[in-house]
């Protein structure tokens, strides 16, 4: 119950919704206690030898008064079902932007490792099994144990004798109740990571639509989201199996109390050690005796099904960040923009070093491009200095700070990232150039479009700035989303601008006014490009030339050339020589 004791704690915010509900069952539980009492009044007085005058007037109170209770008791029950839901989807809600916000702590490390749609299913499928627990398991397991507490008693006041029988079933039911539990988790919990594979195909597939298309490879994908969609069927079928099986065993046992009453208390009735109205009241509270035990199989079904969603949450909220600021970590307000990398290693697995003994240093307004064959290291290099990872040897210095002991939100605020596989939301072309700024005016959105050279193919869209580009700019040339970015980081006006391969997919043209956008930039910021291409870099106050982790040569472009090492080859392929 850690898990349930957990949730509860987390529910404070709506611990008043909670404790009206309680009351509410509590109140249930005593209306539902009280009715067969009247029941047996009434037969006293139906089975009495002669009728007294003022029987009619009793029968019409007992009639009365059962009226009101079942009034009553429609009335608590609106508030039991309608609060404890109240309670248990707001607190839904609350999880999921909690389980998001703690995904937006955790290091590119941890999201490198999981597929979009597991992480999804955990944020919403998973989340939702806590409203089973909230609103469902929790109350009725507490009713259940109300009832069964109070009608215990009721039976022994009636008759102990006829109640000990009555508890003959009771550690069978029991019993059947643990080995049930034990064994229908695992099947909740593989149906919960099924659906969440199930989730991550239909992503990855929905996200690549066109390649699938492009290739032919509808019936391939349909196979696979065949095989998820079976996988959780045939675990969920599993627990219901086990469900099929459990319910009328359990109906079964509870039957047999009710044949002992029958024909024990129809003995001891005929010898006169019972009334008829005992007989019924036993009869009655015996079927509220046993609706709880066997309505506490279902109620272990919801609880299982709610702890196998939130053990998925809890592991994902207590996975730690391994990247977090320090403990007496800096906010930096005001930067020049040096960035100076000492002695830096790393690795993403031990075995397989990435880079080696980096060293280097961009000082304020200068372009330092880094330049080599793919997967030497180059976009490593960025995201150590962003942070996204922590290097494995050396250190990384922002104005002569260790970034180790800057804040997260203040080391990355003082830098601005291009990328090549460049990311735009579903909005329009305004929000997404102003999206890394908390406030701006429409002349400064339309300023940084002029400098990036995007204003003029923008003026041409059907909307201009209010046009709608479509999830991640599917309405948009690489060209034009590439330009888009660049205008997102002019706004945002940081000291420290990367490139990263942000002339790689376009074409000569593009190519051309994506250069003059950087060679506009240059010297208002400490630039560090990223290119292939090497006619973006020439221009650079230092070039780095990396080759199986290291640099290998630095300088300019025409003392690079004179070295007639590596760089010098690619500029001859290239056709820059």
């Amino acid at each position: 119950m850690k898990h349930v004791l957990r949730l509860v704690k987390m529910a404070k915010p709506y611990w008043w919704l909670l404790i009206i509900t309680g009351f509410s069952l509590l109140v249930i539980t005593g209306l539902n206690l009280i009715a067969p009492y009247l029941i047996m009044r009434l037969t006293d007085i139906l089975t009495e030898l002669t009728v007294r005058p003022e029987s009619l007037t009793e029968v019409r109170t007992l009639a009365l008064i059962l009226s009101g209770l079942y009034i009553c008791r429609a009335l608590f029950t609106f508030f039991y079902r309608y609060l404890s839901h109240l309670a248990a989807w707001k607190l839904v809600a609350e999880m999921r932007v909690i389980v998001y916000n703690h995904l937006q702590k955790l290091s590119m490390r941890y999201h490198d490792d999981k597929q979009t749609g597991q992480l999804m299913s955990r944020t919403t499928n998973d989340t939702a099994t806590l409203e089973v627990l909230i609103a469902h398991a929790v109350p009725d397991l507490a009713a259940n144990l109300l009832i069964l507490v109070g009608v215990t008693i009721i039976l022994f006041v009636i008759h102990p004798t006829l109640a000990l029988l009555t508890l003959i079933p009771v550690p069978i039911l029991l019993y059947s109740g643990f080995f049930f539990t034990k064994k229908v988790r695992p099947f909740f919990r593989t149906a919960q990571a099924a659906v969440a594979d199930l989730n991550a195909v239909l992503q990855d597939n929905l996200s690549g639509m066109r390649e699938i298309q492009v290739f032919n490879q509808q019936r391939k994908e349909k196979m696979r989201v065949a095989e998820k969609a079976a996988n959780h069927a045939q675990a969920i079928l599993h627990a219901l199996k086990l469900s099929a099986l459990f319910h009328p065993a359990v109906e079964m046992v509870s039957a047999f109390g009710t044949v002992i009453v029958v024909g024990f208390g129809g003995v001891l009735a005929l010898q006169g050690s019972l009334t008829i109205a005992d007989i019924v009241g036993f009869l009655m509270y015996l079927t509220l005796f046993y609706q709880p035990i066997a309505t506490l199989a279902r109620v272990t079904e919801d609880l299982q099904q709610g702890i196998a969603g939130a053990e998925r949450v809890f592991e994902v909220l207590d996975t730690e960040p391994d990247i977090r600021d320090s403990k007496n970590a800096l906010t930096l307000t005001v930067c020049a923009g040096q960035v100076r990398f000492e002695h830096v290693s790393f690795h993403y697995q031990e075995e397989l070093p990435v880079l080696k003994d980096i060293s280097f240093t961009a000082d304020p307004g200068e372009m330092i491009a880094l330049v080599g064959p793919t997967g030497v290291g180059k976009t490593t290099i960025i995201s150590l200095l962003a942070r996204f990872y922590d290097p494995v040897q050396g250190a990384i210095y922002l104005d002569n700070y260790n970034i180790k002991d800057l804040t997260l939100a203040s080391l990355r605020d003082q830098i601005s990232i291009v990328l090549q596989d460049v990311f735009l939301f579903n909005g329009t072309v305004a929000e997404n150039i102003a999206y890394g700024v908390k406030a701006c005016t429409q002349a400064e959105i339309v300023k940084a479009a002029q400098i990036a050279k995007a204003d003029d193919f923008i003026q041409e869209l059907p909307e201009g700035y209010d046009t709608y580009i479509g999830e991640r700019g599917v309405k948009l040339s690489g060209g034009q989303k590439q330009r888009l970015a660049i205008a997102r980081a002019v706004l945002r006006d940081t000291p420290i601008l990367i490139l990263d391969e942000a002339t790689a997919a376009v074409d000569v043209e593009t190519e051309a006014k994506i250069q003059q956008a950087i060679q506009e930039l240059v010297g208002t910021r400490t630039i560090i490009v990223i290119a292939h291409r090497l006619s973006t870099v020439k221009r650079a106050n230092q070039i780095l030339v990396l080759a199986d982790g290291q640099i290998v040569e630095r300088g300019t472009h025409e003392e690079l050339l004179q070295q007639a090492g590596l760089y010098k080859k690619l500029c001859t392929e290239s056709g820059l020589t």
